[in-house]
């Protein structure tokens, strides 16, 4: 088979890795790709929101299977494009993956479908957003309705954070127009959980817990990122909960999906938090998490490109998914002063050292090749993952793998892994 992924980040390269390591598979092209990535597969450079060259591209190679791996392609139909050209493509269609691309449609499914998550309300009227959050308790969570990169989330404390979230979003353009429309949710408290799911748009088969960090310091302190690391399994997300999910949450969806004439078929991921009132659905993505699939996949035993044709093929019910009975950490390795400014082009060194340690993977998030030498080319550069037998062990191996790497500049959290819950 020749697969073609779409994508370029952290989350491309895991899953090219864990592609690669199919008998079913003679060739892999990522779009655009990556350093990292381009020892796998071939990379093209095709920018992922270009439809139609990736169309003509997987048309002209004989592509066997596309999959469409951002969020923001898959909001814009990339799969429906293929799908219209005869190409075989894993990942939710457009109406399908505005279960993302739009938290008032999210919130509104699960409000007429009974899915537990937070109180809210909508506005596109900064005037009527103040004056709701006026009559509010803090701290308030405002999220901006379409895609923004992982940032479209503020926990204000007071109403005076409040009020510059909704005036960025709304009067300021800050999300041009995926902050147009806002959402004003109840702050819940508890720890989260993510877990991702197969779903064929009838049969959903999730994946092993994960836990994301989401803030870019120590003790979940400083401004939040696109997720400085992340662990699986989560300490806390055992078989009870995980039937609590199941009834209450997963199936849910799946049928209010298929319900609503927008059948997902790919990865959903569930973002989920324990409150004292029971697990609640935080937000929804149409697609693997990053940096949650460069601990998840590294566990899965079954042959990915076997259950991806599943998928396709509204046959998942009829497959078995085996996971191996490990953990695994992935610490991001980010460039000084992400999320908000940070210079590229520092030579990077040791990433040769710890891939040749036992148990870790080095995956590419934000690299380039310059004169034979990796550089880093983006805020979060690199997920050093590693798989032991528990997390702690796990916790050691990926410091270890970390400290072998090094850049000017470069920062990482020193706490991945260890939650005080």
């Amino acid at each position: 088979m020749k697969i073609l992924v779409v994508g370029s980040g952290g989350r491309e390269h895991t899953i090219v890795w864990k592609i690669a390591q199919s008998p079913k598979v003679d060739k892999i092209y990522c779009a655009p790709g990556n350093a990292g990535i381009a020892e796998l597969a071939e990379c093209v450079s095709i920018d992922v929101m270009d439809k139609e060259s990736m169309v003509k591209f997987a048309k002209d190679n004989a592509i066997d299977l596309v999959m469409v791996a951002p969020d923001d392609p898959l909001a814009a139909g990339m799969v429906d494009a293929m799908e219209a050209e005869g190409i075989r493509a894993f990942g939710p269609r457009a109406n399908a993956a505005i279960i993302e691309a739009s938290k008032a449609f999210s919130k509104e499914l699960m409000k007429k479908y009974n899915i537990p998550t937070a109180a809210y309300e909508i506005f596109t009227d900064s005037a009527e957003a103040i004056s709701y959050l006026e009559k509010g308790t803090f701290p308030a969570v405002i999220k901006a309705d379409g895609l923004a990169l992982g940032k479209g989330v503020i926990i204000a404390q007071n109403l005076d954070e409040a009020k510059a979230a909704v005036h960025d979003m709304i009067d300021g353009g800050k999300f041009g127009k995926s902050g147009s429309r806002v959402v004003i949710e109840q702050f819940l408290t508890g720890p989260e959980v993510s877990v991702l799911a197969f779903t064929d748009g009838k049969t959903v088969k999730p994946m092993v817990s994960a836990q994301d960090h989401k803030r870019a310091y120590d003790n979940d302190e400083g401004l939040n990122t696109g997720g400085m690391g992340t662990f699986s399994p989560s300490r806390l997300y055992d078989a009870a909960k995980e039937e609590e999910c199941m009834k209450n949450i997963f199936l849910p969806t799946i049928k209010a999906m298929q319900a609503e004439g927008r059948p997902f078929k790919g990865v959903l991921y569930f973002g989920l938090m324990m409150t004292a009132d029971g697990v609640k659905v935080i937000e929804y993505n149409c697609r693997f998490g990053d940096p949650e699939t460069q601990v998840v996949l590294p566990r899965l035993k079954t042959d990915l490109v076997e259950i991806m044709e599943a998928v396709i093929d509204e046959r998942l019910d009829e497959i078995e998914i085996e996971w191996a009975d490990n953990a695994a950490v992935c610490v991001v390795m980010a460039s000084g002063g992400y999320p908000v400014s940070y210079e590229k082009g520092y030579e990077i060194s040791g990433i040769e050292d710890a891939n040749a340690m036992d148990n870790v993977i080095v995956f590419h998030a934000g690299t380039k090749l310059v004169d034979g030498k990796y550089t880093n080319a983006g805020g979060r550069v690199l997920g050093v993952t590693a798989v032991d037998e528990n997390l702690d062990k796990a916790i050691k191996r990926a410091y270890e793998g970390v400290s072998k790497i090094s850049w000017k500049d470069e920062f990482h959290r020193n706490d991945i892994g260890i939650k005080k819950y």
